[in-house]
């Protein structure tokens, strides 16, 4: 069993463990609880009624969170001719072709986010091992494969973050940093939601959210009241 240190038991401590928290709430203990010296990334985690196993009910999708996540996001471009330069004046850090795959072969990863033009993506596939397991391989469903590299590069630079379903059916996704106001937080928690919510597979039968929590990068998870999550996304 995971060993936890004295101040993650006493933000423990401070949780009703069966008990299941309004979001506004669970937003405020989770600024409350934070202890590391670091400002802590604050993290949702969705239980969704999908079968992950089955294509159409296979979750994901991207939301520009209105307040960002508070982290500059370094992003890397495949790209060639007038596309590269694009890429380069909208903000990307880093734009190239085949010196990059050769470079990330050789075990380089300093990068955050990773695009496409359609046209790079029979050279890039061949780096799906690696940035497969990372989620970082570039994807049309996720939009980062595209011809339209300037407005995705400023999308993501705004706030834009990526979210599939895992294998067990729950979906992660940064909503912002413990130093971010209660309202920003839960302005970004309602965009998320709302965006999930739209997503919901036509097969996909009962409750869809089957079960919501929030938790910081160090704290313990909060349970939130689903019905009245929903409530707020309207």
């Amino acid at each position: 069993m995971p060993r936890h240190s004295k101040r993650y038991k006493e933000s423990a401590s401070k949780i009703e463990k069966d008990k299941r928290y309004p979001i506004e709430k669970a937003v405020e203990l989770i600024k409350d609880l934070a202890f590391a010296k670091f400002d802590e990334t604050v993290e949702i985690a969705v239980k969704l009624g999908v079968d992950p196993r089955k294509a159409d009910q296979n979750v994901r999708g991207s939301v520009i969170l209105p307040n960002g996540c508070g982290k500059r996001q370094r992003i890397l471009v495949f790209a060639k001719g007038e596309k590269e330069k694009e890429a380069m004046d909208a903000g990307a850090d880093i734009v190239g072709s085949d010196d990059l795959i050769a470079k990330i072969n050789d075990g380089w990863l300093e990068f955050d986010r990773v695009m496409a033009t359609p046209d790079m993506m029979g050279a890039v596939g061949k780096l799906g091992k690696i940035l497969g397991p990372r989620g970082l391989m570039p994807n049309p469903k996720s939009g980062t494969v595209t011809f339209d590299i300037a407005r995705v590069v400023k999308e993501i630079q705004a706030g834009k973050v990526e979210f599939k379903v895992d294998k067990g059916g729950i979906i992660h996704a940064p909503l912002g940093k413990v130093g971010f106001s209660k309202d920003k937080l839960l302005e970004n928690a309602k965009s998320f939601l709302e965006t999930l919510i739209k997503l919901k597979p036509a097969s996909s039968k009962g409750q869809y959210l089957r079960s919501i929590s929030i938790s910081s990068t160090m704290s313990p998870g909060i349970k939130v009241d689903t019905i009245q999550a929903v409530k707020m996304v309207g």
